[in-house]
């Protein structure tokens, strides 16, 4: 996910939020969407309003000068027969690209707004701080940001081979680049060697940036690394690898979602090998 052009973020909205605003609303993990099944697109407020849909707003900013609320909405809201929810993965390649983005920022906002309602210190009901997305306990005064959970992704190279792995959560035949959340204490360089060792058993050095990528599921930070073979053989010892392999660059596996930032990391360094090249590929922003 990306930042669309066009869009200008911002936190706070009207008293009376406009009707033709685009409206991001979630029930639980799913976004309610109307039109056709092969062309979904979010409503207006006014649409939702219109269907009796009902829920709590937050600033989005605006697209294109159409403002953009997300709209966290009971777990059990009954959507009407004109509308549909759908997790936000099913919208891949349905929802034009730049209203996926702005649909996964909505998700994190209310998926914030959702798990923080009580102070996580001393359980007193929070409210929202005016200045800032935040919020705060008027109790003990503790204040509570949206959670960003920082990750690598490291696509390890031996000369012209890539490393790739799948797991069981994976659908059938895909493989990817290697991930993990950075623990406290951890660079994010220090994250990978420890990440591919425990997954895969193998050294790593040579590492490059490639580029970073907001991920929804539910708030993470990926952040997309090159490494270099040291040594070591393939053992998997963790769980969540089922499988783990050397794929040469012209017999290369199912690969994830075009729309991933694994993905662009797997073809920029198979096309940078390909050429010739030696320096790891910069992949732009997310």
């Amino acid at each position: 996910m990306y930042t669309p052009a066009g869009f200008t973020p911002a936190h706070r909205i009207a008293a009376t939020a406009p009707d033709d605003a685009l409206a991001f609303a979630y029930t639980g993990a799913k976004l309610v969407v109307g039109g056709p099944p092969e062309a979904p697109a979010p409503p207006t407020l006014g649409a939702l309003r219109a269907a009796g849909i009902e829920g709590d707003l937050h600033g989005l900013g605006t697209l294109a000068g159409v403002p953009c609320v997300a709209v966290t909405l009971a777990e059990n809201a009954v959507v009407p027969p004109t509308y549909a929810a759908h997790g936000l993965r099913s919208l891949f390649g349905r929802l034009p690209e730049p209203l996926l983005a702005l649909a996964a920022r909505a998700f994190q906002v209310c998926d914030w707004h959702r798990t923080h309602r009580y102070c996580g210190r001393c359980g007193s009901p929070t409210r929202d701080r005016a200045d800032e997305r935040a919020k705060e306990c008027p109790s003990c005064g503790l204040v509570a940001y949206p959670r960003v959970s920082p990750a690598m992704m490291t696509l390890v190279t031996r000369g012209h081979e890539l490393l790739l792995g799948r797991s069981a959560r994976f659908a059938p035949g895909v493989y990817s680049a290697l991930a993990g959340f950075v623990e406290p204490g951890e660079t994010i360089e220090d994250c990978i060697r420890r990440e591919v060792r425990e997954e895969v058993g193998v050294e790593v050095d040579g590492i490059a940036y490639f580029a970073s990528q907001s991920w929804a599921f539910p708030h993470s930070l990926m952040i997309a690394y090159t490494a270099e073979y040291a040594g070591g053989e393939i053992r998997l010892d963790d769980p969540e690898i089922e499988d783990a392999r050397w794929f040469a660059l012209d017999a290369l596996p199912t690969l994830p979602s075009p729309l991933s930032i694994a993905r662009r990391l797997i073809e920029a360094t198979a096309d940078r090998l390909r050429a010739g090249g030696s320096h790891s590929p910069r992949g732009g922003g997310g």
